[in-house]
Order: structure tokens, then C-alpha cells, then sequence
């Protein structure tokens, strides 16, 4: 388990296929992640089956639930691992609307940015973002992410067309952002 003040990250669950069903069908939460329709549990089962035979290789995703119940309330992972060049790429996602803006996501990034730098020994976290998503570009910023590049109308949503930002962490950044790192904590 990776531990922060308020959540923990652990590894996903069979069990919680369904409840993963039913944050990718959330019309605000796909609005986020760009989601085009329905998913069912058959396509969320496909997608844990993947995620398990990567998961400590290519992947390291992880299930966000709160310290205070052990609810589950969203996931964030490392996808695209490039341990020889120390890259992977970050996506962070919190599956329940009404928990927004409460500090959540940028602290289930931080424990996991830990775990990249500080485990993993990455050297870069990357990231692709839609221009349109004011929120979570504030969340990248404040984790200390900078802008690198925009891929101008990548992105194709309600009738028109959209950019799609490029942002990115380097090692050192890292090591000047400012929150405790679980390792430093009492």
C-alpha cells in the first residue's frame, strides 16, 4: 500500500470491475477523460485482464480510497514504463464527482510521483491533457509539471475540435516540490 495523509493507493480489484463500469459511464467523469460512450462490465474486464498481465512492468496502476473508510474513489497509475530511459507516462482519474476540488487527486498524484521518483527511478513523468480541462491542468501545475508543447485540434469532442497539451516532470522537479514524501513522514 502507498500511503498519503488522506488516501492510500492499492492495486485494483476484480470485485470492483463494476464500480469502475460505473465511473466510466459518469457523463462528467468521461467528459475528462475524453470517453466517447457506455462502457459495460464486459469491457472493463477486458481492461483489468490487461492491466493485471502489465501491472509491475509496463503499468502501475492503482485504486485511490480514502484512509478515513476504505472506500474506493478513484485510480491513478503509471502507464507506458520505460525503465531504460526512466519515463512513464501519469493519468489520474477520481470516479466519484461529488469528492472534486477537495485535494484528492493531487494527493493520490504526489503518493504516486513518490513512488515513480522515488521507486521506481524514473526520470521523467509525462502527460497529455486537454486544453478545455481548466481543473486538471491546475492539478499538473501545482504538482509542478510544466507546459512542453500543445498538439493543436487533436482532440475531436461535441462538434469541434480541441488542443491537447503536453506537460512534463523531470527528476530534479521533483525533488523541489515541497510536500512530505511517505518516507519522511512520522
Amino acid at each position: 500500500m502507498l500511503r498519503g495523509e488522506r488516501v492510500y493507493l492499492r492495486p485494483a480489484e476484480r470485485a470492483e470491475i463494476g464500480l469502475m463500469a460505473t465511473w466510466m459511464n459518469d457523463a462528467q467523469v468521461m467528459e475528462t477523460l475524453g470517453g466517447r460512450g457506455p462502457q459495460g462490465d464486459l469491457a472493463e474486464e477486458r481492461w483489468f485482464e490487461e492491466l493485471q498481465a502489465e501491472q509491475g512492468q509496463s503499468r502501475w496502476h492503482f485504486v485511490v480510497c480514502l484512509l478515513a473508510d476504505d472506500r474506493p474513489i478513484g485510480s491513478v497509475g503509471l502507464h507506458s514504463v520505460d525503465q531504460v530511459n526512466g519515463k512513464a507516462e501519469l493519468g489520474v482519474g477520481i470516479g466519484e464527482p461529488e469528492l472534486w476540488d477537495q485535494g484528492y487527486g493531487t494527493e493520490a498524484s504526489q503518493v504516486l510521483l513518490d513512488f515513480g521518483f522515488g521507486e521506481l527511478r524514473l526520470h521523467r513523468v509525462y502527460l497529455h491533457v486537454f486544453a478545455t480541462n481548466r481543473r486538471a491542468v491546475q492539478l499538473y501545475q501545482k504538482l509542478g509539471f510544466h507546459h512542453e508543447g500543445t498538439a493543436r485540434q487533436a482532440l475531436y469532442r461535441h462538434g469541434s475540435r480541441h488542443d491537447v497539451d503536453f506537460m512534463g516532470l523531470l527528476r530534479d522537479e521533483w525533488q523541489r516540490q515541497p510536500w512530505a514524501r511517505p518516507w519522511e513522514r512520522a
